[in-house]
């Protein structure tokens, strides 16, 4: 369960967010600008809130009011880059392993093999390329095996179709219905194409200067 309430004052516009969120898909849409992207990086730990709290399954990740501030990399929350970063100087497995490497460094009790996932996600034959070697749709596959490898505790997805031709969208959107099916943790994605938010969105917010406009919820 995912628990936040925040504000972050920006130049142009306030950021006023709140939600509980248990194992669904969220889908944050609307205008470029709007503060999604904000919003993620505020549950992240890539940008600090002004007030506010977030809680991750019990554990308070941020908190103005008794000064906690969790650092990214201690979240246990995996976030999916619009570009999706992948390290250009490593292999696909090499950038899979690197997740998993960092984990296991932090002393957490569990270590997978890097070929387990990169077989889930149908790019074991890709593993000895380079990201300059993959298409778009191999790319976010790879982002999302490194993601995932982690285990964490819940998964952002900022605009994670926007570099994809039509035929890669459809596919690749189902696959992440399917991953959603599979490990029953929060997602939520961020996009400004409705389809997209309709097709997976459990619960959509309209987002527009940094404001909740409107919420849809599935049946």
């Amino acid at each position: 369960m995912l628990e936040a309430k925040f504000e972050k004052n920006l130049w142009h516009f306030n950021i006023e967010f709140s939600l509980k969120l248990d194992n669904k898909i969220l889908v944050l849409c609307g205008p470029s600008g709007a503060g999604k992207t904000t919003i993620l990086h505020c549950l992240a730990g890539l940008v600090s809130p002004d007030t506010g709290d977030i809680c991750l399954n019990n554990r308070l990740l941020y908190s103005s009011k008794n000064k906690i501030n969790t650092a990214a990399k201690d979240r246990n929350i995996a976030y999916l880059f619009q570009n999706y970063a992948l390290f250009p100087h490593m292999t696909v497995k090499q950038n899979v392993y690197y997740g998993l490497k960092s984990r296991k460094a932090r002393n957490f009790n569990f270590y997978v093999e890097p070929i387990k996932w990169l077989d889930t996600f149908g790019i074991k034959h890709l593993q000895e390329r380079y990201p300059r070697q993959l298409s778009g749709g191999e790319k976010q596959r790879v982002a999302l095996a490194r993601a995932l490898a982690v285990q964490p505790q819940l998964l952002l997805l900022d605009e994670p179709f926007s570099a994809l031709d039509k035929s890669n969208k459809l596919n690749l959107r189902q696959e992440i219905k399917k991953l959603h099916d599979n490990w029953q943790i929060p997602f939520i994605l961020v996009t400004h194409d409705e389809e997209d938010a309709n097709f997976l969105g459990d619960i959509v917010l309209e987002i527009d200067q940094g404001n909740i406009r409107r919420m849809t919820t599935k049946p």
